[in-house]
């Protein structure tokens, strides 16, 4: 059974910034593609970011510029650097990875951003 464990989170002012550590219980070269999801109060879970084994990045135009997924295959990690924070960006953010037809999620971490 794979775990991901994300920590991280915290109270930012806007503006600030944060860094997220995605923890996988399996080495992350045996996963397609990794990414970082969140979820608002209300709303429905939004993708925000994706990089694949290769290291191809993606973004999710609302973090376009602000935000930085990054893996370090040594250590089984996933990082979601963000600056710049908004108060629109306060969310759950959850860890994801996905292997042939399977997908994996994290618990969640809470990031509120708010002065």
């Amino acid at each position: 059974q794979v775990q991901l464990v994300e920590s991280g989170g915290g109270l930012v002012q806007p503006g600030g910034s944060l860094r997220l550590s995605c923890a996988a219980s399996q080495s992350i070269g045996s996963f397609i593609v990794m990414g970082w999801y969140r979820q608002a109060p209300g709303k429905q879970r939004e993708w925000v970011a994706t990089i694949t084994s290769g290291g191809f990045t993606s973004y999710a135009g609302f973090v376009k510029g602000r935000f930085t997924i990054s893996r370090e295959n040594t250590k089984d990690m996933v990082y979601l650097q963000m600056n710049s924070l908004k108060p629109e960006d306060t969310a759950v953010y959850y860890c994801n990875a996905g292997r042939g037809t399977s997908t994996y999620w994290g618990q969640g971490t809470q990031v509120t951003v708010s002065s």
